[in-house]
């Protein structure tokens, strides 16, 4: 009964996530467009596919193929390799979708992505579980699934909540793994951590992160042959997706069949690097691309954080034995998350472009779920109130984009602030605000680190 409870809530959750997800299909990418930046590179390789069997999209262009569904003149990405034009995206997504391609065209695409959005936060609701109790995990849940960056790519044609939902699912088995160290859970969790860098190479040190803790489990449970297979399985999908790769793109990756200065490692080592320092914060609080700007609740998942850390330096599982089982889960899902926050910082071209915000981080929103939740039943009051401004702000943005006829990408709406957006720092532009929201940020972190620090060296003698 209570295994049919667990199925009947899940689905539920999954047809009530999917079903406002397809509301938003109506909703252009940019003006008459329901498809925009990569999107169309994507379709127009399925495409190929499905027509010629092969990845190479010249006849496509040159034919005009995408002239059905996108109603502006496409050019090729990259450069020609062997001939041959792949686009740098890469084939995981184009080959994903292209059954649904050929059953009902772009359409029918964006249905599967919404579908598999849905089970991205399905998983991350199962994942959250394990840190708290309902109704706070489900209401995190719903929270995060119905936010405006969710909203904006739950349709589209992009892997960021696909790479999710495999991330998510990872992690769920590899903790299953972890209290039952058998084949049929530490085989399936390594299978999807092999799938998700090719999605893309983004979502590669995210994954590297769930492996390494799965194998670690299985070694310390002694199960040398299980962590192997696992480890091995992992090892194998890199050593193909380089092979592939390189005789498709030209390199271990489809980025290097970019145009020259397109590569998200373009940039000087390592002054080139440290200048992208400034996206530790701006990737939440910028003006128009800030992910808490759009996604305020997304503020609770720093407080699950710091309830982590807290439970740790107490030692809080030698009181509470269930506790470990929490820390474990939110340690798992907190370095993941952290992974994929400085893909985000460091190897991403930039954070400002043809999308809607929050792309970068989305793929660690469905593991950031647990986080949310957790802070959010230590915080009630303001987690609601956090979640109230979530939901209003999706409900101020659909409505606002179906009444005026805009689309997702560079969004104009001033949800949910109204005129107080103009209080947020604009990095774009380089602001004297945006100094001062470094310069404190930084000062704050500092404040918190020698605080923690002398607590350190306070209990160090008693313990």
């Amino acid at each position: 009964m209570r295994l049919h409870g667990a199925v009947r809530r899940a689905v539920s959750l999954w047809v009530l996530l999917f079903a406002a997800y397809a509301a938003t299909l109506a909703i252009p990418s940019f003006a008459d467009s329901a498809y925009g930046g990569g999107e169309p590179h994507v379709l127009l390789t399925a495409e190929s596919i499905v027509a010629d069997r092969d990845l190479d999209v010249m006849n496509q262009f040159e034919q005009r193929a995408y002239a059905a569904w996108y109603p502006y003149e496409l050019e090729p990405r990259g450069r020609l390799t062997r001939g041959r034009a792949h686009d740098p995206a890469g084939l995981a997504l184009a080959l994903a979708v292209a059954p649904a391609y050929a059953l009902g065209g772009p359409l029918a695409v964006q249905v599967l992505m919404a579908a598999v959005a849905a089970l991205a936060f399905v998983l991350a609701a199962a994942l959250a579980r394990r840190m708290v109790p309902e109704p706070w995990a489900s209401l995190a849940t719903l929270a995060c699934a119905l936010s405006p960056p969710v909203l904006a790519y739950a349709t589209g044609v992009s892997p960021e909540l696909m790479a999710g939902a495999l991330l998510a699912g990872a992690a769920l088995l590899a903790l299953r793994a972890r209290e039952e160290p058998r084949l049929r859970w530490a085989a399936p969790s390594a299978i999807m951590l092999a799938g998700a860098p090719w999605l893309s190479v983004r979502f590669a040190p995210a994954a590297a992160v769930i492996a390494l803790a799965l194998v670690r489990w299985l070694l310390r449970r002694e199960r040398r042959f299980v962590a192997f297979f696992a480890g091995e399985l992992v090892l194998f999908s890199v050593i193909v997706y380089a092979t592939i790769n390189q005789s498709l793109y030209g390199g271990p990756t489809p980025q290097a069949a970019a145009a020259p200065g397109a590569g998200p490692l373009d940039a000087t080592w390592p002054v080139g690097l440290l200048e992208r320092t400034h996206r530790l914060v701006a990737l939440w609080i910028d003006r128009d691309y800030g992910a808490l700007r759009w996604a305020p609740v997304v503020a609770l998942a720093f407080g699950g954080v710091w309830l982590l850390y807290r439970s740790r330096r107490e030692h809080l599982a030698v009181v509470v034995r269930e506790r470990i089982e929490v820390e474990v889960a939110a340690l798992l899902c907190t370095l993941a998350c952290v992974a994929q926050v400085l893909v985000a910082v460091f190897l991403t071209a930039t954070m400002f472009g043809f999308w809607f915000p929050g792309r970068h981080l989305l793929a660690a929103l469905p593991l950031a779920v647990g986080l949310v939740a957790w802070g959010l039943r230590h915080a009630p009051r303001m987690g609601g109130a956090l979640v109230a401004l979530t939901l209003v702000t999706s409900v101020w943005l659909v409505a606002e984009l179906y009444a005026t006829g805009r689309g997702w990408v560079g969004p104009q709406s001033r949800a949910p602030l109204g005129p107080l957006e103009t209080l947020l720092p604009d990095f774009a532009t380089t602001t004297v605000g945006a100094t001062i929201a470094i310069a404190a940020a930084a000062t704050g972190a500092a404040a918190v680190v020698v605080r923690e620090a002398s607590r350190w060296r306070t209990a160090a003698p008693g313990r």
